[in-house]
């Protein structure tokens, strides 16, 4: 399945957003840990797993972006 290649800006403000989803899961985690809650935890871990997954994604089609040269704006 190939997929159309995301620019650059694109790209920067996917892991931007990204990373601001963290802030929210960070929360929660602490939330469900000073609860005792064990399924808001195990919920919360699942969304770090996603959002950690996200990023490496983001990571690698950046650097390939980088390597190509075939990203919209200049390096």
């Amino acid at each position: 399945m190939s997929k159309k290649p995301k620019s650059k800006a694109g790209m920067y403000i996917s892991l931007g957003t990204t990373l601001f989803g963290t802030v929210s899961v960070v929360k929660r985690l602490k939330d469900a840990r000073r609860e005792g809650d064990s399924l808001q935890l195990a919920d919360a871990v699942v969304s770090a797993a996603s959002i950690i997954t996200s990023v490496a994604l983001l990571a690698r089609e950046l650097r390939r972006l980088n390597e190509d040269g075939s990203g919209i704006l200049p390096d």
